[in-house]
C-alpha cells in the first residue's frame, strides 16, 4: 500500500475521533439549556444544509488546485463554528453556526474522498474507500465513547471541568486546528489526469449537474432517500438512550462497539462482497434486510440486546453499503473532476441529512417511534430507486 494513502487512512481515523466528541453529550447541552427536543433535529439539519452547500463549493475549489488548502481552510471553519456552538447559548445563534460548522467540514469530507481516488488505482479503488470508512467509523466511535467518558469521568471533570458539556465543543474546536495542521503538512498535491476541459468555475460546477447521466441522477435520489433512513437512526438513537436514562457514557459505549463491528466488517467482508461483481444487486437487499431490521429491534421486549445483536447486522450491511455506493458513483467521475463529482454526491446525501433530522424531529416530539418506522420507509423508497437503477442498466438505457 502506498505510504500516501496510509496517511490518508490515519486522517480519517484523527477525523472520526475529533469531529464525533460532540454527539453524546449535544442531547444533554440542548436539554440543560431548556430547548425543546426538536430542535436537536434542527441543529443537525443546519450542519446538514451547510455540508450540502459546501460539498459542490469545495469540490470544485479542489478540482483547480491545491486540496490540502482547502481542506485546512474548512476544518479551520468548522472549529469556529462547533466552538460557538458550545458556547453561544441561544438555540438561534447555534443554528447559524451548526451551519458554518457543516459548510467549513464539507470541505475534508468531500476533498479527501477525491484525493483518496486519484490515489487508488481503478481496480483496487472500492477496497480503499470501504479501508476510509472503516477508519473513520471507527475513530467516530472512539470519538463518541472519548466524548461520553470525558463528560462522565470524575478524573476528566476535576481536570478540565467537562462536567460543563460547553467545554467538549472547546476541546473538540481546539484538537480540530491541530487536525488542520496536520492535514496541510500530510496532504501532497497529486498531479491528477488532464481530460482537455478547462477548470470551470463554482457556479459552472453547479450548472454541469443537470449534464449527469441520467442513470447516476436516479442513484443519486436514492442515495438521498437511504440517507435520510440512516442519519434519523443514527441521531435519533442518541435521543432515545437518553429517553431510556442512560447515560452519554453508555452510548459512547454502543457506538464504540458498532465502530469495531463496522471496522471488522470493511476489513474482512467488503472485499469478498467486491468480488462478487453485483454491486447494485447487493445494494437492493441491502435496503430491505435494513428495513426488517429496524422494524423488529424497536419493536423488541430488550432493546440494549437487539442493539448490540440484531442492529449489528443493521450496522455490517450499512459498512458494506457505503463503499459500494461512493465507488459506483465514481465511475462516472472524468478524470480531474473527482473533487466536483463527490462534492456532487456529498450534497445528496447532505439534502437527506437536513430532510431527515427536521422531519424527524417533529416525529419524534409525537411518537419515537414513527423516527424509526419513517427510516423504513425512507430505504424502501430508496430500494425503488435503485431497482429502477438495475433495470435501465439491464435495458441498455443511459
Amino acid at each position: 500500500m502506498k505510504k500516501a494513502i496510509i496517511w490518508v487512512l490515519v486522517l480519517y481515523f484523527f477525523q472520526g475521533v475529533i469531529h464525533n466528541l460532540g454527539h453524546p453529550v449535544t442531547p444533554y447541552l440542548v436539554s440543560d439549556l431548556g430547548i425543546e427536543d426538536y430542535m436537536f433535529g434542527v441543529f443537525f439539519a443546519a450542519m446538514s444544509f451547510g455540508l450540502m452547500l459546501g460539498g459542490p463549493v469545495w469540490g470544485v475549489l479542489g478540482d483547480r488546485g491545491n486540496k490540502r488548502i482547502y481542506m485546512a481552510l474548512g476544518l479551520i471553519v468548522y472549529s469556529i463554528g462547533q466552538f460557538m456552538f458550545g458556547y453561544s447559548g441561544n438555540e438561534y445563534i447555534m443554528v447559524l453556526f451548526r451551519f458554518v460548522s457543516g459548510f467549513g467540514v464539507a470541505a475534508s469530507v468531500t476533498l479527501l474522498l477525491s484525493h483518496l481516488i486519484c490515489l487508488a488505482p481503478k481496480e483496487e479503488r472500492t477496497k480503499y474507500i470501504a479501508w476510509s470508512v472503516a477508519m473513520f467509523t471507527i475513530g467516530s466511535s472512539v470519538g463518541y465513547y472519548l466524548g461520553g467518558f470525558i463528560s462522565t469521568n470524575q478524573f476528566f471533570i476535576d481536570l478540565l471541568g467537562t462536567d460543563d458539556l460547553r467545554r467538549i465543543f472547546l476541546i473538540q474546536a481546539v484538537l480540530n486546528i491541530f487536525h488542520a495542521i496536520n492535514m496541510y503538512i500530510q496532504i501532497k498535491q497529486v498531479k491528477e489526469p488532464e481530460n482537455g476541459e478547462k477548470k470551470v468555475s463554482i457556479i459552472q460546477g453547479f450548472l454541469d449537474i443537470k449534464k449527469m447521466n441520467r442513470n447516476l441522477i436516479i442513484f443519486l435520489f436514492s442515495l438521498t432517500f437511504i440517507s435520510i433512513g440512516m442519519i434519523n437512526l443514527s441521531k435519533f438513537i442518541d435521543v432515545y438512550f437518553k429517553e431510556l436514562g442512560y447515560n452519554p457514557n453508555e452510548l459512547g459505549t454502543f457506538v464504540f462497539w458498532t465502530g469495531i463491528v463496522a471496522l471488522l466488517t470493511s476489513i474482512f467482508i467488503v472485499p469478498m462482497v467486491v468480488k462478487l461483481k453485483k454491486e447494485m444487486t447487493i445494494m437492493i437487499w441491502i435496503q430491505v434486510i435494513s428495513s426488517i431490521i429496524i422494524f423488529f429491534v424497536f419493536r423488541g421486549n430488550n432493546f440494549l440486546l437487539l442493539l448490540y445483536t440484531v442492529f449489528m447486522i443493521y450496522v455490517i450491511l450499512k459498512a458494506i453499503y457505503a463503499p459500494l455506493e461512493q465507488n459506483y458513483i465514481s465511475t462516472f467521475a472524468h478524470d480531474g473532476k473527482y473533487g466536483t463529482i463527490m462534492g456532487v454526491r456529498q450534497s445528496f446525501f447532505a439534502v437527506g441529512m437536513v430532510i431527515g433530522p427536521l422531519i424527524g424531529g417533529f416525529l419524534y416530539d409525537i411518537e419515537p417511534l414513527y423516527v424509526f418506522d419513517f427510516s423504513i420507509l425512507m430505504f424502501l423508497l430508496g430500494l425503488v430507486l435503485l431497482l429502477t437503477v438495475r433495470k435501465r442498466l439491464r435495458n441498455g438505457t443511459a
